[in-house]
């Protein structure tokens, strides 16, 4: 059986280099901020989608499953204000690396719900719930 997890995670627009005064990029800091929890696919490694700042405030909701091996696949877009953008936050999911979910000590298939909310650089990078 397989369980739907939220996973919620705002990204940043614009270039990857990260600020000054930040320490960290905000991918490191996402993935800092989602340590692993019985049951739910944590991210090892994200890339945020590259799009224009017409997108802020906007967010793009995804359906996919995380496989035993940690593989994102079978993606599909539950809600988007455009297709552009929904394809933009789809080509950067897809490079992402997860840790499987884990029942009982072994890594099982998890469909994952994940909502993307675009945000201005300048504010908070990434969140997790």
């Amino acid at each position: 059986m397989k369980t739907v997890n939220k996973l919620a995670v705002l990204l940043s627009l614009g270039s990857l280099v990260p600020l000054a005064v930040l320490a960290k990029s905000p991918e490191q800091a996402y993935i800092d901020a989602n340590r692993p929890a019985a049951g739910v696919p944590v991210p090892l490694a994200v890339v945020s989608p590259r799009v224009s700042s017409d997108y802020i405030g906007a967010t793009v909701e995804i359906e996919f499953t995380v496989d035993a091996k940690g593989q994102a696949t079978g993606f599909s877009v539950k809600s988007s204000p455009d297709s552009t953008l929904a394809s933009e936050v789809v080509a950067a999911v897809k490079q992402w690396q997860f840790a499987p979910a884990q029942r009982d000590g072994v890594a099982v298939s998890t469909k994952v719900d994940l909502p993307v909310r675009i945000v201005d650089g300048t504010q908070a990078r990434f969140a997790a719930n």
